[in-house]
């Protein structure tokens, strides 16, 4: 399983989940399509949030908000 889960809930639900649940947060960010994208710590916590969130859970491809600017 992938560590790597998006969610379609805002960002503070998904960390307030994970800090409810004692999960680690690699890395967050929101989606430009609307939801999360939240890296887990291990698979086993991303399996956690897989469960706690079900149906809210994104398959498929997702646009997400580019991070780094690129040189023109």
């Amino acid at each position: 399983m992938s560590r790597a889960i998006n969610v379609n809930a805002p960002q503070d639900h998904v960390v307030a989940t994970c800090a409810k649940k004692k999960l680690g947060i690699s890395a967050i960010e929101t989606l430009h399509s609307g939801g999360t994208r939240v890296v887990m710590n291990n698979a086993d916590d991303a399996a956690v949030i897989v469960k706690a969130y079900g149906t809210k859970v994104i398959a498929g491809p997702v646009q997400r908000t580019p991070t780094r600017l690129t040189r023109f």
